[in-house]
């Protein structure tokens, strides 16, 4: 097997208005991320099997960090590759309004940060 290379680096932002829930601002920033990525030059440049030759790399700054949900934060990344996540402190708190109608529990939006890396490995055709 090759090195890993580095071949897409992108970053987004999600936010969750209502709720104060930080595992639905990473996902959010994470589809945010991958929706500025088109990946025609995988397929093109060289021979890929997605599984083996493609790694995502993702790291999350989001406050409340500890209870994100890993998994769905995975399943976001709609590639069948290795996933790696990484979730630190991070991202930002604002100051909203608290709607019953909502189930928000404070008056808190919750804002995060997805810098995601597409590597891969593979031989030039």
């Amino acid at each position: 097997m090759g090195e890993w290379n580095r071949y897409v680096i992108e970053i987004g932002m999600g936010i969750d208005h209502h709720g104060q829930n930080s595992t639905k601002a990473a996902v959010r920033a994470i589809k945010d991320a991958i929706s500025r990525v088109y990946l025609i030059g995988l397929l093109e440049l060289f021979k890929l099997n997605f599984e083996s030759d493609i790694k995502t790399e993702v790291l999350i700054g989001v406050p409340y960090s500890k209870s994100v949900n890993k998994k769905e934060l995975k399943e976001a990344i709609p590639l069948n590759c290795k996933k790696v996540i990484n979730i630190v402190d991070g991202g930002l708190k604002g100051r909203g309004t608290i709607l019953k109608e909502f189930k928000d529990k404070t008056d808190e939006i919750i804002i995060a940060i997805a810098l995601i890396t597409i590597y891969v490995r593979g031989k030039k055709r």
